[in-house]
């Protein structure tokens, strides 16, 4: 889930400080408490929920002149661990704690899910071993597909696909080799799931 903050300060110039009120001052403390936050321990299905910082932005361009408000956009990922109400209640009463005149707008990008292992994840594993020859691992690291959706409907939900260890980097890539492989994957998945002779 993402959230939106806007600090509200008061903007003036910097000579003046008694007529001025700072939101970037005002924030870091409370934005570093958000940061080191234990949300959870996570569970058996999920690592601990993660806070990070993707945005922050204020000023005016000038040296000399403090500015009226600070944005800053945030991501939490986490698990069944916690509510989305339990989230923003804490968030709140952080930012609430270190005095802050502030708004706050959530987006909900979507809610944890598990799926048990049944046809779907045993075919995937099975096709998985007959390709690559390895044992696969169930994991619910990783970023957000849009099994989000279809989780909610019942449906055994699996996310496979290729490596994602330059995910959103400068220079993302993925080897046209992984590429040839995960093909021949899905190719053999749906083999098994149809019932068809390889």
């Amino acid at each position: 889930m993402h959230g939106k903050l806007i600090v509200h300060g008061k903007q003036g110039h910097v000579a003046y400080p008694d007529r001025i009120v700072n939101p970037i001052h005002q924030s870091l403390a409370a934005l570093d408490a958000l940061a080191k936050t234990e949300w959870d321990k996570g569970n058996e299905f999920f690592p601990p929920t993660s806070f990070q910082l993707t945005n922050i932005m204020s000023g005016t361009g000038a040296a000399n002149v403090v500015p009226g408000q600070l944005e800053a956009l945030f991501n939490l990922r986490f698990s069944t661990a916690l509510t989305i109400d339990a989230i923003k209640e804490r968030t709140e009463a952080i930012l609430h704690q270190h005095g802050l005149h502030f708004d706050l707008r959530w987006q909900i990008g979507g809610e944890p899910f598990i799926t048990k292992k049944g046809k779907l994840v045993t075919a995937t594993q099975r096709a998985i071993k007959e390709i690559t020859g390895l044992d696969s691992v169930s994991s619910t690291g990783g970023g957000t597909s849009d099994g989000r959706y279809i989780a909610p409907t019942g449906a055994e939900v699996v996310e496979l696909g290729v490596l994602n260890a330059t995910a959103h980097q400068i220079d993302e890539r993925v080897r046209v080799e992984d590429l040839d492989t995960l093909a021949r994957i899905y190719e053999k998945l749906l083999k098994i799931l149809l019932d068809v002779a390889a």
